[in-house]
């Protein structure tokens, strides 16, 4: 094999690295705008200013002040809505992952460890849910809780706990016959000592990666719901909100549905790529 050939891998080796700290770097700056967003930008995303609507990235509105966004329909400041936005997404996103992570991640681990009867029922379970897409679940709990953020929460985790209990529930099949925890059974050891000690710390990592792929879809849920008018309720910013609200000025006003539409899409772009580096340095076949 010629040396460029062998040189071309250990370049792209090199440069996965790069793409993860500008996706880690741009994940960085979300998550400060997230927090720092009223201190960086103190405007009140949702107030309107009517003289001001319309107005285009880089404008003055009535008061003076400069719009680095433009305004809305409602003459609310672009900027402060997006920055808002992320808070929201920030908070949905962690949530829901932390919340439905919990929930999978006790139903795999008691599924996966004991298997029998208790298997069977909550493979069942998760396969019956499992036969509904899982925007149109969403989209009816949305319905019937209402508009809220904790609802939104609730409705996501709802959706999600399946895909972290499968996660789990392999890792707990394949650690149960492994050698050390097959000689702690045989000390005398309890179910929730192994289960503790033995089970869980393999369970991490699968779950870990999973949690952050599902990061960045729950965001495009989360958008997606309050796109339908099914998510926050309308004095919260949020992403999807706008993107929605600015459907009917795409020829004579793009930015209101452009910026949040594009910061969404780098968002979650950069928690795939972090997600996928992670996938690729917990997996040892993945650095053959």
């Amino acid at each position: 094999m010629s040396a460029p050939a062998l040189e071309a891998p250990a370049r792209a080796r090199r440069r996965t690295p790069r793409r993860t700290w500008i996706a880690l770097g741009v994940l960085a700056l979300f998550v400060l705008a997230g927090l720092l967003g009223p201190v960086l930008h103190p405007y009140d995303a949702v107030a309107t200013d009517l003289p001001s609507r319309l107005l285009p990235p880089g404008s003055r509105t009535e008061d003076g002040s400069l719009a680095w966004l433009g305004t809305d329909q409602l003459g609310r400041d672009l900027l402060a809505n997006v920055l808002a936005g992320s808070r929201v997404s920030l908070v949905v996103g962690l949530a829901t992952v932390v919340l439905g992570g919990a929930a999978g991640l006790l139903v795999g681990l008691v599924s996966g460890y004991f298997g029998g009867w208790p298997d069977a029922v909550l493979s069942r379970i998760g396969d019956v849910q499992l036969a509904f897409p899982s925007i149109l679940l969403a989209i009816l709990l949305a319905g019937v809780l209402g508009p809220s953020l904790t609802n939104i929460v609730i409705t996501l985790a709802v959706t999600r706990w399946v895909i972290f209990a499968r996660v789990v529930r392999a890792s707990a099949l394949s650690a149960r016959e492994l050698e050390y925890v097959n000689s702690a059974r045989l000390l005398g050891a309890g179910h929730l000592r192994i289960l503790l000690r033995h089970i869980l710390p393999s369970c991490w990592q699968p779950l870990l990666v999973a949690g952050t792929v599902q990061v960045g879809l729950t965001m495009v849920a989360e958008a997606s719901l309050s796109f339908l008018g099914l998510g926050v309720p309308v004095d919260e910013a949020s992403w999807g909100a706008t993107v929605s609200l600015g459907r009917d000025y795409l020829g004579s006003a793009w930015w209101i549905s452009t910026v949040p539409a594009l910061a969404l899409a780098l968002v979650v772009l950069c928690v795939g790529a972090v997600g996928d580096a992670f996938r690729d340095a917990s997996d040892p076949r993945a650095q053959l």
